[in-house]
């Protein structure tokens, strides 16, 4: 008596998780970068201005002063 076997070797894998998955990689990384982009630029406006200096021209923008 023969017994037929089947023996699978791939890895079924979904195009669209994948493709998600990338995205969200993709934004989450641009999202670092503008909050890093941020950071440096409140610690650039810090050391140039000093924190008075910060919260003045902040107030200034806001509010048009």
């Amino acid at each position: 008596m023969r017994t037929n076997t089947t023996i699978t070797t791939g890895k079924e894998v979904s195009v669209k998780y994948e493709t998600a998955k990338f995205a969200l990689g993709v934004g989450m990384s641009m999202a670092a970068f503008v909050g890093l982009w941020g950071v440096g630029s409140l610690v650039s406006a810090l050391a140039g201005n000093g924190p008075v200096g910060l919260i003045k021209a902040y107030f200034g923008a806001v509010f048009g002063m």
